[in-house]
């Protein structure tokens, strides 16, 4: 080492100092044949990284022993510097055996290469301040640190190979308890903010949607399909360079919707009295009138034929075959969705049925019910959905747009029901495609003839934007046949008109081009 080389780089009093205590141990000082335990502490580093022109400043984090009157400061690593090259001559400016004290290191990283004719390699390098007894030449202990040089001139504190410790902390909204199909968010708090990677919230051991990538340090997943019941929810960090980690479990309770309730009123035509034979008239009014359900009517505990389906609040049903005597009758309404409405039973309503007066004669009336059939048609058999554009992140190409209006009518006897369902193909353009399972919908009843009970198939979220040839995630896409619209029994009888909002997802890869797909519907 060139004996200014110290002194070129301190400024001040720091001259005369070192250079005064120099001439005891020479320009070098003392130094092990490898780098030291570091048996008084650790060193404090003034920067996180840096480059190999830099000369940091450090602090011990005590102070040095009794038997010593000075320090030196040296570097090891990998190769030519496994011996040990010095930073800081021996000196005692700033030394202190009471309290840590701060070290300035005299030469750069890349001055010492220079000075000892080596260069820097990437590898871990530790840095060693000595505590000296100038007079005797004997170190009498080492403060140490690493850092780790990623290349031949730039390094950090920490080690590139190792993990760093992560917390993830949830929060959900709103505060429970809420009712089931409520939007409940769940956020995780990852720190540090600069952990990248992605969380998986959870249910108990079974994961709620798809992984979320944090941005920021924050992750949010909005969901209305937890189950009732007390949910057990937790968040799970992870990423690479970053070690993993899970929130502790927030407790959230999810009760059933609260029915609403009903009243059913029951009126009978004629009122009072009628002589057996005669057409009596069992009129049940429902409210509220958007209650979706059906009637029994019964006389007694006796159902009266089968349940007829409310319509605008209203069910009838007729009949000629009351024996003679005392009747009483009752209207019970049946929701279709028992979670929505509650059942109610009318008021008892009283009928005198009398004999028949004469002779009678009697008539075989004979029908033929035709089969009838179930029919799905498309006026308009061309779809064209917007280009493409780019997500706000950058990870794939969106469009989206609706199909057009699918007609079905159903004439068959009996009133079977009925359901739709669809499936698409890849999309192609010549020998390039887009995986079908990108395509989802959101099903939607357009209109219906009033009798009919049409349930729409639930919502289909699309794949996110998986290759060609992937299988899509458990429930996602159109790739495998999906639900648009179920016609009840008993409530499929006349024409409805179907629809769907689709969602498409495209991969960035994608070549430019027109893709076409084709989607099968069908009707059974």
């Amino acid at each position: 080492m060139r004996a200014n080389a110290f002194t070129r780089r301190l400024v001040g009093g720091a001259v005369v100092i070192a250079a005064a205590t120099a001439a005891t141990l020479g320009a070098a000082g003392i130094a092990a044949a490898a780098a030291p335990a570091g048996n008084l502490g650790t060193l404090a580093i003034n920067r996180t990284s840096g480059l190999d022109t830099d000369a940091p400043t450090y602090t011990t984090s005590a102070g040095c022993t009794p038997d010593s009157d000075g320090y030196s400061l040296f570097v090891y690593g990998p190769g030519a510097w496994d011996a040990g090259f010095t930073a800081t001559p021996v000196t005692d400016v700033g030394y202190s055996q009471s309290a840590g004290f701060p070290v300035v290191q005299g030469l750069s990283f890349k001055d010492i290469a220079v000075d000892n004719a080596t260069t820097i390699v990437p590898g871990k390098y530790t840095l060693a301040v000595y505590c000296v007894d100038q007079f005797a030449a004997e170190n009498k202990g080492a403060f140490t640190r690493d850092i780790w040089f990623t290349t031949a001139t730039a390094w950090q504190d920490r080690d590139p190979n190792a993990s760093v410790a992560t917390t993830t902390a949830l929060s959900v909204a709103p505060a429970a308890p809420v009712v089931a199909g409520t939007n409940v968010t769940l956020t995780a708090n990852v720190t540090p903010a600069t952990a990248a990677g992605t969380v998986q919230f959870k249910d108990g051991a079974n994961n709620i949607g798809a992984p979320v990538t944090v941005v920021n340090g924050v992750a949010t997943f909005s969901t209305t399909a937890l189950a009732t019941g007390a949910r057990s929810l937790t968040a799970s960090f992870s990423g690479a360079g970053y070690a993993t980690s899970t929130s502790a479990a927030v407790s959230y309770q999810v009760n059933a919707p609260a029915a609403t309730p009903t009243t059913t009123a029951l009126a009978v035509t004629p009122s009072g009295t009628a002589a057996a034979y005669s057409t009596v008239t069992l009129a049940a009014t429902v409210n509220p009138g958007a209650a979706a359900g059906a009637v029994q009517f019964f006389d007694g505990a006796t159902a009266l034929g089968n349940p007829v389906a409310v319509s605008a609040g209203a069910a009838t049903l007729s009949t000629s075959t009351l024996a003679v005597g005392a009747h009483n009758f009752t209207a019970r309404f049946i929701p279709t969705n028992a979670a929505a409405y509650e059942t109610s039973v009318s008021a008892a309503v009283a009928l005198q049925v009398t004999p028949f007066a004469g002779v009678t004669a009697s008539e075989t009336i004979t029908t033929t019910v035709l089969a009838g059939e179930l029919l799905i048609s498309v006026a308009n058999q061309n779809v064209v959905l917007p280009s493409p554009v780019m997500a706000a992140d950058g990870s794939l190409l969106t469009t989206a747009g609706s199909l057009n209006p699918i007609k079905v009518t159903d004439t068959r006897a009996g009133n079977p029901g009925w359901n739709v369902s669809g499936q698409v193909s890849d999309f192609l353009n010549g020998t390039n495609s887009i995986n079908g399972a990108n395509l989802g919908w959101t099903p939607k009843l357009v209109d219906k003839s009033a009798p009919q009970v049409i349930t729409v198939g639930a919502q289909v979220n699309p794949a996110n934007a998986i290759a060609p040839g992937a299988t899509a995630p458990n429930g996602l896409g159109l790739a495998a046949a999906r639900v648009l619209a179920t016609a009840s029994a008993l409530g499929g009888n006349g024409t409805a008109n179907l629809s769907a909002d689709l969602a498409l997802n495209v991969p960035t890869s994608t070549v430019a081009g027109t893709y076409s797909a084709l989607l099968t519907l069908t009707a059974i």
